[in-house]
């Protein structure tokens, strides 16, 4: 698509210096016509005027595919943002996993009413936790009350920590345990609400229970492979993002190598975003769930910590030209997105930046990919 907005920006200005000349030789006086702005590089750019050092966007609608890009791929260079460059999506890995799992519910292997003491026992248990009174249902919809154990990884909190274990590996297990030393943040069930990676370590290991296969493979053949997502991995414990990407930056230092395995189910995944948009569309236009899952995924409740509703790995944002529309945010380690579809699939917008950017900066993506979705009131 890039090659081809390239060739025609030639074709542009080899015709405007063709008009040019016969002007000049006719003795004709040629007036100037304003250019139009492009609305989504307007927005690029103004989410890379809160601090960002990297921006970079990508929308769709049924008959157009836009991207844009702002900044540097790397600090203190001219090297722009790659054209759909990779990035490490975070907790946008999630909206991944409950796929899985309801893709699995829905071929009748397990229920969103089994406990997680059926799938894993003894392992959700001490200090007030108990597996037998959470389902997988609260688990993807962090309504468990399990304490999140993510905050408390020394690489993801420092300089000195992001040093120190970068190259560490985890394993889901031994994170849970060291939730469980914890007291939940209020007994399981509907009257609670609390955002938790833990969540989605025990998920993950779910899927490897239920189906004798690991997370990252069930992922990589359930949704990766089938949707041609040829820039979208799960890395495991390989701690380099391979292929174009920019860098990442966090507490004033180069962040980009890092062993992702503590975020195994909850946000390891790297991609970019026209793959992402590629998902989102799948997936709310009822090409990887059926109708009953994607029901149950996009049946939402108020979620006030985050001040939106949260259905199961999946967000519902209101949109002020009416409606709402669906997505996750994303961050690990000086990569942060935004991601959203409209319910019926058809329009999505997906941005991510580089750097810690400034207190304005995610206010500016989810402006961008509000106007990009609210474009569905004015068609295609």
């Amino acid at each position: 698509m890039h090659v081809l907005a390239r060739r025609r920006r030639r074709l542009l200005v080899a015709t405007g210096l063709t008009v040019a000349l016969l002007t000049a030789s006719s003795g004709l006086t040629a007036v100037a016509r304003p250019q139009r702005a492009d609305p989504l590089q307007q927005q690029v750019d103004a989410v890379h005027d809160t601090g960002t050092v990297g921006v970079g966007a990508e929308v769709t609608s049924p008959r157009t595919r836009d991207s844009a890009r702002a900044g540097t791929a790397r600090r203190y260079t001219g090297k722009p943002m790659p054209w759909n460059g990779r990035f490490r999506i975070g907790s946008s890995t999630k909206t991944f996993t409950a796929t899985v799992v309801l893709q699995l519910v829905g071929e009748g292997r397990m229920s969103l009413e089994d406990t997680v003491e059926q799938w894993l026992p003894g392992v959700v248990r001490g200090n007030g936790n108990d597996g037998s009174l959470i389902t997988v249902r609260r688990l993807l919809q962090h309504t468990s009350g399990i304490h999140d154990v993510g905050p408390e990884i020394p690489a993801l909190n420092s300089a000195d920590g992001y040093r120190a274990d970068r190259f560490r590996t985890f394993t889901a297990k031994s994170l849970v345990r060291q939730a469980m030393r914890n007291s939940p943040e209020f007994p399981p069930g509907d009257d609670g609400w609390s955002y938790s990676n833990t969540n989605y370590l025990l998920a993950a290991m779910i899927i490897h229970k239920v189906t004798g296969r690991s997370w990252e493979r069930e992922v990589t053949d359930r949704i990766i492979r089938p949707l041609g997502l040829r820039d979208t991995n799960t890395p495991g414990a390989f701690p380099f993002i391979l292929g174009p990407h920019a860098h990442a930056y966090a507490f004033g230092t180069d962040v980009t190598v890092l062993n992702p395995s503590m975020a195994v189910g909850s946000g390891s995944i790297i991609s970019t975003t026209h793959d992402l948009t590629r998902f989102y569309a799948a997936l709310l236009g009822g090409r990887l769930l059926a109708p009953a899952q994607l029901h149950e995924m996009t049946a939402t409740e108020p979620a006030p910590e985050l001040g939106v509703n949260y259905g199961l790995g999946l967000a519902e944002i209101h949109l002020s030209c009416g409606g709402s529309y669906f997505g996750h945010r994303g961050e690990l380690l000086g990569y942060l997105t935004w991601g959203g579809v409209t319910r019926d699939g058809t329009r999505t917008a997906v941005v991510y930046v580089t750097g810690d950017g400034g207190p304005h900066t995610e206010g500016a993506m989810t402006a961008l990919v509000e106007r990009e979705l609210c474009r569905s009131h004015e068609g295609p």
